[in-house]
């Protein structure tokens, strides 16, 4: 009795609730799998785990999404029935079936991953007990063949099966799923479109058909898709198709996709329907002769967005080519051979335009009237052999923001280039051979939040001579030097103190092998550091360079030296919440279960450790299905005969349930945490470990459900306690208060 009271005190007083992975409430979890919470819902994450089957026993009844990607599994059996599993993903395993057993039962379930897989038959009515589906995805499977209809679901609303092999759509296809308003048919070589097909789809609002090798489309097959917004149909050869009687009937049509369709000419009334068209994508089409004022004729009159990149546009533009389109806020014209003559009369009816992308274009030099766009406020101009000296053309667009000049062979940068673009906001020098920089060349930039330096040659960091010397950039948060083969001085700081506001600094691939203490004393405020694919190892205090980054929040160090690491590093960086370090030789020891004891329970979340576990993009709905982890490896001696005991609970952590053999030298950091018994190192764990013991002591036993009961029973007595307590002062204020008032009143 005493050693429960002493318990239940102390986590009283501490606070503290131990589940593994730091949750204050622990529920089943299959051996194999790596379980946590997201957000309020319990994830179990068994994804790459060489799976053969479903640990069905082993689930919780109260699992929210269920990762079972990159198994071996071949089969899929009946999930328990009182399941309340909303999301499953099972990709790239090595299904061949879906019977109409798989999924009975499984009335939560909102959205399903079966991407990736051999599957070649689904039973019609394999969701029929999922009667709030919302998503089904199936793409890169080889179906090939659909007779009768696909699935049965009135919920159903969006329909990924994309690369599936398909090479016909059937009448019924989609009779009993007609509440679809996403379908994605994209890599089926489908070749032909017949009319019908789509005509009980009447909610479609999206419809991707993307490199389906079609030739021919029936006239009339979108003729039922009234509230159709959304249409690709890029990389087909849709060289006979009658475009005005494909379009003719979609009038509420926003985005439409015409990229690599092999088209070579289009009609004057091609999009004349088209009328509330605002996004017309007609890139990488050879359109020697394209007549763009015909093309978009007088109806087009809401389009914003078009791209007319490579598409071998002949001859110059004709001084009226956008003259129908004068609300053009965005066009690419990138990778036509233009001149800037021509360029200068037909841009001059765009005075709306903010976004102007003219990349690989061949241009010398630049046209000289952008005194009419007032509006512009990205120019793209990248990649293109420009002389070193065009500061006067460019020198009307003081409202310019965002300014790109990357790997278009610039050797030289005047001092006065930027001189009067005072509202820059973000310039790309990135790929041009500059060496050095010119005194003074971004003085006036003080309104710029991000400097683009990648791969110039640059030996030295940024030097206090490409900045005024009284001045501090308060605006300029990003500084990106990645590629560069700099030679990081041995003392010092370095970067200038203009630089005190930056944030975002991008060091990556820069041969940097090690970094003096002082090398950010100028620039302490850094929140984002990238350091990836360096030569930084831990030897000689590698990482003491972090002491003064006291405001850091992400660090990026994979693909590095490092073979080993100390959470005492990251002492002075309270704010951190990601640190990147995959792609390390990293030594299984127990420094590796001190940095997971961490991430755990000093920082509260493993999130912190990048690859530790899943994270939020891996379990989304078509989210990255490969993962990269934290692994570390076994030295040869270790591995040699040696067996894993069942070894005893240590708070934060789950051990496996029976002994097993090494096979393999590489382990993920989740696995070896597990395997490894260290004890807990980190000083704030030792009190929560000495709890431990008591649990696991031979005379003391306590059976889970009584400790819950005599915590709960704990919380309601305190809480009473107190309220009593409060009460009591309130009332004995008020009784006060009213005898200095009678007092008073005599």
């Amino acid at each position: 009795m005493a050693r429960l009271t002493v318990l239940t005190l102390f986590l009283l007083i501490t606070n503290q609730t131990f589940g593994f992975n730091g949750d204050s409430f622990e529920l089943e979890c299959p051996d194999e799998c790596d379980c946590h919470y997201f957000r309020i819902n319990w994830v179990t994450d068994c994804s790459e785990s060489n799976l053969t089957e479903v640990p069905y026993e082993e689930l919780s009844m109260s699992v929210y999404i269920l990762d079972l990607n990159g198994n071996n599994i071949t089969e899929l059996k009946t999930f328990p029935s009182d399941i309340k599993m909303r999301r499953l993903q099972i990709a790239d395993n090595r299904l061949s079936k879906i019977d109409r057993e798989s999924f009975k039962g499984l009335e939560y379930l909102i959205d399903v991953d079966l991407s990736g897989n051999n599957i070649s038959y689904i039973d019609p009515e394999a969701f029929l007990d999922s009667r709030g589906l919302l998503n089904v995805e199936l793409q890169d499977n080889p179906i090939s063949t659909v007779e009768g209809p696909f699935l049965v679901s009135s919920t159903l609303q969006f329909l990924d099966i994309s690369n599936c092999n398909l090479s016909i759509i059937n009448y019924q296809f989609f009779d009993n799923i007609t509440s679809l308003t996403n379908v994605d048919l994209s890599n089926n070589p489908l070749r032909t479109l017949d009319r019908g097909v789509f005509d009980i789809l009447t909610s479609l609002e999206t419809l991707k058909l993307n490199d389906c090798k079609l030739t021919n489309i029936t006239d009339n097959v979108f003729s039922s898709l009234t509230n159709l917004k959304y249409l690709e149909l890029a990389g087909n050869l849709l060289t006979t198709v009658s475009w005005p009687d494909l379009l003719g009937k979609l009038f509420r049509l926003e985005y439409l996709n015409l990229r690599k369709t092999g088209i070579t000419e289009l009609s004057e009334d091609t999009f004349s329907n088209c009328t509330n068209l605002v996004t017309l994508i007609l890139a990488d089409n050879e359109l020697p002769e394209l007549d763009v004022a015909a093309t978009l004729g007088n109806s087009v009159n809401h389009l914003e967005l078009l791209d007319l990149s490579n598409c071998k546009i002949r001859g110059p533009i004709a001084g009226d080519a956008f003259a129908n389109a004068t609300r053009l806020k965005t066009l690419y014209l990138s990778g036509n051979p233009l001149f800037a003559p021509d360029l200068q009369e037909a841009l001059e009816p765009l005075p709306k335009l903010e976004k102007l992308f003219m990349s690989n274009c061949g241009l010398r030099k630049l046209p000289d009237n952008f005194n009419v766009f007032d509006n512009l406020q990205e120019l793209d101009i990248s990649h293109n052999p420009l002389v070193n000296v065009f500061t006067k053309l460019l020198a009307p667009l003081e409202n310019l923001e965002y300014l790109n000049m990357g790997y278009s062979n610039l050797s030289y940068i005047g001092p006065d280039t930027f001189s009067k673009m005072t509202s820059m906001k973000r310039l790309v020098l990135s790929g041009n051979d500059l060496l050095s920089l010119e005194a003074g060349l971004f003085g006036n930039l003080t309104q710029l939040m991000t400097l683009e330096l990648e791969v110039c040659g640059l030996k030295r960091p940024l030097n206090s001579n490409a900045f005024f010397k009284n001045l501090t950039y308060m605006d300029l948060r990003e500084i990106r030097l990645g590629g560069n083969p700099l030679i990081i001085p041995a003392i010092g700081p370095l970067f200038p103190k203009q630089l005190s506001q930056v944030t975002i600094m991008d060091l990556s691939n820069c041969n940097i092998s090690s970094l003096h203490i002082d090398a950010f004393k100028n620039t302490e405020n850094i929140t984002e550091l990238n350091l990836a694919g360096n030569r930084i190892s831990s030897k000689d205090n590698g990482l003491q360079f972090l002491q003064r980054l006291h405001q850091l929040e992400k660090v990026n160090l994979s693909n590095n030296n490092l073979t080993a690491i100390d959470p005492q590093v990251f002492i002075n960086n309270p704010k951190l919440h990601s640190l990147n370090l995959i792609g390390n030789r990293f030594i299984c020891d127990c420094k590796i279960a001190e940095m997971w004891d961490w991430a755990n329970m000093i920082k509260g979340n493993l999130d912190v450790l990048v690859g530790a576990k899943s994270a939020e993009k891996d379990i989304v709905v078509k989210g990255n299905k490969k993962k990269k982890h934290l692994y570390c490896h076994y030295n040869e001696t270790q591995l040699r005969n040696m067996t894993i005991p069942v070894n005893k609970t240590i708070p934060g952590r789950r051990p496996f349930i029976k002994p097993r053999e090494l096979t393999f030298a590489n382990r993920t950091w989740a696995k070896y945490v597990r395997e490894s018994g260290c004890e807990p190192v980190v000083k704030i764990l030792k009190p929560v470990a000495l709890v431990t013991k008591l649990f696991n002591s031979d005379d003391l036993r306590i059976s889970p459900a009584a400790v819950v009961m005599a915590l709960i029973a704990l919380v309601f007595g305190v809480s009473t306690f107190l309220m009593t307590l409060r009460l009591f002062f309130r009332r004995t204020t008020k009784v006060e208060y009213d005898t200095e008032n009678n007092r008073k009143l005599r």
